[in-house]
């Protein structure tokens, strides 16, 4: 088994730096949206107009805004409004996130079952990261939704490779193990070929450490913190991490005692967040 690891891990990283690895590609209506956010001319009717190229991405922005989540104070019936009520920022940012679940999927049946778990999971971190920025003010919750969203991105080139090798499809503790140990390099690498902000792109490669120390908040350290509080009655993985040794909780000025009903508050505006979002 751990030479089925060692050899499959080899073997990509060795693609990956001749340039030979098949990184994914950012959705195409993902590309316009951040193309017309990033002109210092565009308006909300240039953003909207991209967006209603889609019409399943177009439904589900105007559910979010009508959602608990934001409380619009009216009900907001077509995209026009919705942008208008989100701005552009927020708008475009949430665009790019739900736009890339057309990226999770997959020929074979039992990668398809990971792509979707995969997107399932990123989901819900990204939920928390959302809360959590909307609750310590620190940083901004829709760049925090989408970095939640991209944090294990580096999975997605190797369940690619894994469709092309019938041992790694049948071995699933290796293919969990190769995404493991590759996953944070793989997706800085993709969010660097896109040409993401360098505080985001960094999240793939960061957000495992936990004994980062930081004098400034950092969305790596938000994901972190993300991971942490959804699997904490987990008895394993994340779940098992003390705490108290954790340096990002005093950063993010969250309390270290996972029973603080803090947490049972913010688990309920995560479940409107999941139910707005996916």
């Amino acid at each position: 088994m751990s030479n089925l690891v060692e050899t499959v891990s080899r073997d990509i990283l060795a693609a990956l730096k001749n340039d030979q690895l098949t990184l994914p590609s950012l959705p195409e209506v993902a590309l316009k949206v951040r193309d017309v956010a990033e002109r210092d001319d565009a308006t909300i009717a240039n953003l909207t107009d991209v967006i209603a190229q889609d019409a399943a991405l177009s439904a589900r922005i105007i559910r979010v805004v009508n959602s608990p989540l934001l409380r619009a104070p009216q009900e907001v019936k077509d995209l026009p409004m919705a942008v208008s009520r989100l701005g552009m920022n927020y708008t475009s940012n949430l665009a790019i996130g739900l736009a890339m679940a057309q990226m999770f999927q997959a020929t074979s049946d039992m990668i398809e079952q990971r792509m979707r778990a995969l997107w399932q999971m990123t989901g819900q971190i990204s939920s928390w990261a959302t809360v959590l920025a909307g609750h310590s003010k620190l940083l901004a919750p829709d760049e925090a939704m989408l970095a939640g969203l991209i944090h294990r991105l580096g999975a997605l080139p190797i369940l690619a490779y894994a469709e092309e090798r019938d041992d790694l499809i049948q071995d699933n503790i290796s293919l969990g193990r190769v995404i493991d140990r590759l996953h944070g390099p793989l997706g800085s690498a993709i969010l660097e070929k896109w040409e993401f902000p360098k505080k985001l792109a960094e999240v793939p490669r960061l957000y495992r450490k936990t004994d980062r120390n930081l004098e400034v908040p950092d969305f790596a350290g938000l994901i972190t913190l993300a991971n942490l509080i959804h699997n904490k009655d987990v008895n394993s993985g994340w779940g098992l991490k003390d705490w108290q040794a954790v340096p990002l909780f005093q950063v993010f000025e969250l309390p270290t005692d996972k029973t603080d009903e803090l947490y049972v508050e913010l688990a309920e505006r995560v479940a409107l967040s999941n139910a707005a979002l996916y």
